[in-house]
């Protein structure tokens, strides 16, 4: 049997197969597509997982309604076969306060994959509704998932965690694509490029027309990877004249992180730390220009506490700023009491005056707010940062200005997710700016894909990246995706570098996501186009 022949019998092995082990069929290609993220990048795994959604979506046309609602149910258990592993570290943060949140751990690492494989099966239910018999399908499934993957980064606040098209992100020169189309740009390539080799198996008149499809997915693979090493050699890392960076990573246990009765031992540490000797030539603190403290870096309100702030100005010599992360509490009348608060980040000269402040827009639901805050708090919920009444989000984005650095554009933990998460297009930063606490998962995948998620920023826009976490990895990335600089997970130290220079406004910064939008609307397009050719001839 020829290996043409062997990949048919599998192939129609997948498209026959029905009940419980098509569920099965599905949730083992979804938990195998997780190696293509980070930290094991084995993207060519889904050579292998992509072409099976299209074979089992072949095999749904024998159900009810043109077997769109088989295609929905075979896209759902694909679905929670890749979130379930690929998010499993979302437990971890319940243990953080086990006697309060641990019960809720199951919920949580199925909870959540449970919703988010929804828009999987909606994305596999559209696909449905436009399929073909021809290499035609394998567009009309980039392009579903593509729109269904959107809806899942913008629906109810939008979580576009793992999304497919960071599958790419690695090689960098493959990665550079995304300068271009941006992440949902690069989620219909890899969903058109992997699910390619299921054409092998379709019937036609001249069998060597079955290689079209996947020969194409090559090619492109190869194009991308010429143009990004191209664009790698046009943009070698330069630096911004006079910046020097010193990122401290405190690697902080997480419970000591909203305990007031440790405040004294966490300013020590901080303080300590960030004037520690980097080398027998080093100085401490007084090398750098701008120091750079993680999110909510400390259990209290830090411009309230005058002991912290004067020890901050003890630390911080003439000609440097400290740029950190803290809760910031809001603008009250006197003597009335603070419920809540902002997740915010300043920029704190040398002399303790408050240079700029940046509110978190885009708060995470569960761990800073609630859905329905008043009702579920009523019931006995609360989030875990155990704020009643919730973090508040801020208004606006903005770039912060900061001395002797370009203004940087400011992102607190998983707001570095989000594609388009810019300041206004008519005040383009020189850097961005990303403080997160990745303490909450320990030592797992997920800090791993948050960094990887962070890089796709960097490279989106043409901006450097820099780094500052809690637990790590913190790092220092320039505006085409190399890192610099980094201090792994799970590490206390501290991480000197140079500041990289902005390169020029990419094309995605300059207009977004219309290219991606476009790649999805011409494949709907020949895709309709080809059904009602089918069924009209």
């Amino acid at each position: 049997m020829s290996p043409f022949q062997r990949l048919r019998q599998i192939a129609l092995a997948i498209i026959l197969t029905w009940g419980w082990k098509r569920a099965v069929v599905a949730m083992s290609a979804g938990a195998l597509s997780v190696l293509a993220l980070a930290p094991f990048n084995a993207w060519p795994v889904l050579f292998v997982t992509f072409p099976v959604l299209v074979w089992l979506i072949d095999g749904a046309g024998g159900g009810r309604l043109g077997g769109v609602p088989a295609a929905a149910l075979t896209g759902y258990w694909f679905g929670l076969g890749y979130f379930v592993p690929g998010l499993y570290w979302i437990g971890y943060a319940f243990f953080v306060e086990a006697d309060v949140f641990a019960w809720l751990t199951p919920f949580a690492v199925l909870g959540l994959p449970a919703y988010l494989a929804v828009f999987t099966g909606i994305g596999f239910a559209l696909a449905r509704l436009l399929w073909s018999k021809d290499a035609t399908r394998v567009l009309a499934l980039a392009a579903s998932l593509t729109i269904s993957e959107w809806l899942r980064g913008h629906a109810l606040s939008g979580f576009p965690w793992n999304a497919f098209g960071y599958a790419l992100s690695e090689p960098l020169p493959l990665a550079q694509t995304a300068s271009l189309i941006g992440l949902w740009g690069m989620t219909f390539l890899t969903v058109a490029i992997f699910a390619s080799p299921a054409a092998l198996i379709d019937r036609t008149w001249d069998r060597r027309l079955s290689w079209h499809a996947p020969a194409a997915a090559v090619a492109l693979l190869i194009v991308m990877g010429i143009f990004g090493a191209i664009r790698l050699s046009l943009h070698p890392t330069t630096m911004v004249a006079g910046a020097k960076l010193r990122l401290m990573q405190p690697n902080l246990q997480q419970d000591a992180k909203f305990n007031y009765a440790a405040k004294a031992e966490v300013m020590k540490k901080y303080l300590a730390l960030s004037d520690r000797a980097s080398g027998p030539q080093s100085t401490g603190v007084r090398d750098a220009t701008i120091l750079i403290w993680p999110e909510s870096a400390f259990p209290f309100f830090l411009t309230r506490e005058a002991d912290a702030m004067a020890q901050i100005t003890e630390l911080v010599p003439k000609g440097t700023v400290l740029i950190t992360g803290s809760v910031r509490a809001p603008d009250l009348p006197p003597g009335k009491p603070i419920t809540r608060a902002y997740n915010s980040i300043y920029v704190i000269d040398h002399d303790g005056s408050v240079l700029a402040i940046y509110d978190k827009l885009h708060l995470v639901p569960f761990g800073e707010y609630l859905p329905f805050q008043d009702l579920m708090e009523k019931l006995g919920f609360e989030q875990l940062t155990r704020v009643r009444g919730g973090f508040i989000p801020g208004t606006v984005r903005h770039a912060l200005p900061v001395p002797g650095a370009p203004p940087a554009l400011p992102l607190i933990c998983y707001e570095a997710i989000f594609p388009g998460e810019v300041a206004a297009r008519n005040e383009r930063p020189g850097w961005i700016v990303n403080l997160t606490n990745d303490g909450w998962f320990g030592i797992s995948t997920g800090p791993y894909q948050h960094l990887e998620q962070s890089r796709m920023r960097a490279i989106e826009l043409g901006l450097p990246l820099v780094r500052s976490a809690n637990t790590g990895v913190s790092a220092v990335i320039d505006p085409v995706g190399r890192t610099i600089a980094s201090l792994g997970l799970g590490i206390e130290g501290i991480l000197d570098a140079n500041l990289p220079a902005a390169i020029p406004p990419t094309i995605y910064a300059k207009i977004g996501d219309a290219p991606a939008a476009v790649l999805v609307a011409l494949a709907v397009i020949l895709a309709v186009r080809r059904r009602v050719a089918k069924r009209y001839p």
